[in-house]
C-alpha cells in the first residue's frame, strides 16, 4: 500500500486461513528493504508458506525472496484485484487511518503496529466470528498438540 509517490509504503501480507494482517513499514523502498521487510513478516508469522501479489516491480527478484523466505509467490492477473481481495479489504481497513495520498513515511512504525494489532483482533464473519489471532493461536495450540502426541508415541514405540 502506497501513500505520495516516493514517500513510503506499508507491505501487506493477509494469511489465507485467518486472514490475519501483517504490516511492515518501508521508507526506502528498495528491493532489498521489501524482502527485508518481508523477513521480519515470517519472523512474526512463521506459518507464511504463500504469497499472493500483484505484478510490483519491487518483487521482480521474486525468485530470490522465494530461496530467501522458503515459500512459493503466485501473481494476480494484471487489473484483476479480487484475486487478492483479503489485501484489498486490509488496504481499506487502514485507510481509516491513513488517508490515500498520505505521507506514508509520516507515520511510525508503533503506529503501523497499532492498525495491525487492531486488525488482527476484529471479529470476522468468515471466520465464524472469531477472531484472526485466535484462529493463529488455536492453529499454533493444535499444531502444539500433534507435536507431542508424535512425540509420545515414537517414546512408546521405542
Amino acid at each position: 500500500m502506497s501513500g505520495k509517490t516516493g514517500k513510503g509504503i506499508i507491505l501487506v501480507v493477509a494469511d489465507r486461513k485467518s486472514r490475519a494482517p501483517f504490516l511492515e513499514k518501508i521508507t526506502d523502498i528498495t528491493i532489498n528493504n521489501v524482502h527485508l521487510a518481508f523477513l521480519k513478516i515470517q519472523k512474526r508469522f512463521p506459518e507464511l508458506k504463500t504469497i499472493t501479489t500483484d505484478n510490483d516491480l519491487l518483487l521482480q527478484r521474486h525468485k530470490e525472496l522465494e530461496k530467501l523466505l522458503n515459500i512459493t509467490i503466485y501473481f494476480c492477473h494484471p487489473y484483476s484485484s479480487w484475486e487478492k481481495e483479503t489485501v484489498e479489504n486490509i488496504n481499506g481497513c487502514i485507510r481509516k487511518d491513513i488517508p490515500k495520498g498520505s505521507d506514508i513515511s509520516r507515520y511510525s512504525k508503533q503506529f503501523i503496529r497499532k492498525i495491525e494489532n487492531k486488525l488482527q483482533r476484529k471479529f470476522m464473519d468468515c471466520l465464524d466470528h472469531f477472531t484472526p489471532l485466535e484462529v493463529i493461536i488455536k492453529s499454533r495450540k493444535q499444531k502444539k498438540r500433534r507435536s507431542a502426541v508424535k512425540k509420545s508415541k515414537a517414546n512408546h514405540t521405542n
